[in-house]
């Protein structure tokens, strides 16, 4: 695996560096307060730079308002120590407070996190999300004595089975999703409408990964499955506009539904509001379908 970052401009060099350093800082932290050993004696083992940046393709368009982030792969030594929930969001709100301050940081991060013996596995089995990591990536921290396991091939024919699988099964689901959350806004009922809008939103963004990658992580967040799918498909992109404070809030609006729609007495949503994201999820199915498609064609 790659180490070295000299396809970088300096400012991107640091900026990586700073992000490691938040990671590892927050991380600490936390497993400082265990008292399990296990959890305690937590290590993040490696920490990778995979995607746009790793290759050098990465993308700076202000005027098509669309960036690149920071995508990584945080490798711990065990499976407890990967719950995003539990360990790793004060990491992201003070990688997200450091990225609206500009000081240190202008660059979007995008982290999924593994414990060795599941990447280990994923690399056994050929999966091509983890294989393309490995052969892609950049490796910006490392602990010794930790290897990754050798990536297998994935026969064609294998890959196609699976594919397939996940399409049946998560196009469904989302398509079930949809119908519902269009009974519920035909009955005026925007809280559990949004919720499902939301899991239509999740499922679809599942459903091109699986099919596109053979992986997706556990996650309801919809800005992190987003910065998955967008770069494997430049018709993605478009699809959530950020122009006017409008489109802003209904997304915003969509992406706290998971939680806020359920649970919070203070969450609303219009019926402008509720056409306007329905409308994009048509287009995002639409979208999904077609590569799908073209994907299990090919």
């Amino acid at each position: 695996m790659k180490t070295d970052l000299s396809h970088l401009p300096g400012g991107k060099r640091r900026e990586l560096e700073f992000v490691v350093e938040v990671l590892l800082e927050e991380f600490g932290k936390l497993t400082a307060t265990r008292k399990a050993p296990r959890l305690a004696s937590g290590q993040v083992l490696k920490v990778i730079l995979f995607g746009s940046y790793a290759r050098g393709d990465w993308v700076e368009d202000p005027i098509g308002r669309y960036f690149s982030d920071y995508d990584l792969l945080i490798i711990v030594d065990h499976d407890d120590l990967a719950d995003t929930v539990e360990f790793w969001d004060t990491a992201e709100v003070r990688l997200l407070k450091e990225l609206s301050s500009g000081r240190r940081l202008r660059t979007p991060v995008n982290f999924i996190v593994h414990s060795l013996q599941d990447v280990n596995h994923q690399l056994e089995r050929g999966r091509y999300f983890f294989v393309d990591i490995v052969r892609e990536g950049t490796l910006l921290h490392n602990v010794q004595g930790h290897a990754l396991a050798n990536p297998t091939e994935l026969s064609p024919e294998t890959a196609l089975a699976e594919a397939q699988g996940y399409f049946d099964q998560w196009f469904e689901s989302a398509d079930t999703a949809l119908k519902g959350a269009n009974f519920y806004i035909s009955e005026g009922d925007g809280k559990d409408a949004a919720f499902l809008l939301h899991q239509a939103t999740e499922r679809y963004y599942n459903c091109l990964l699986l099919v596109l990658t053979l992986y997706t992580p556990k996650s309801h967040n919809l800005v992190r499955l987003r910065n998955l799918a967008e770069p494997l498909d430049a018709r993605l992109i478009g699809i959530w506009p950020t122009k006017t404070k409008f489109e802003k809030r209904c997304f915003e609006l969509l992406r706290a539904a998971y939680i806020k729609a359920r649970y919070s007495k203070h969450y609303r949503i219009t019926s402008d509001e509720l056409a306007w994201i329905s409308d994009r999820i048509q287009l995002l199915r639409q979208r999904v379908e077609a590569t799908c498609t073209e994907r299990l064609a090919g």
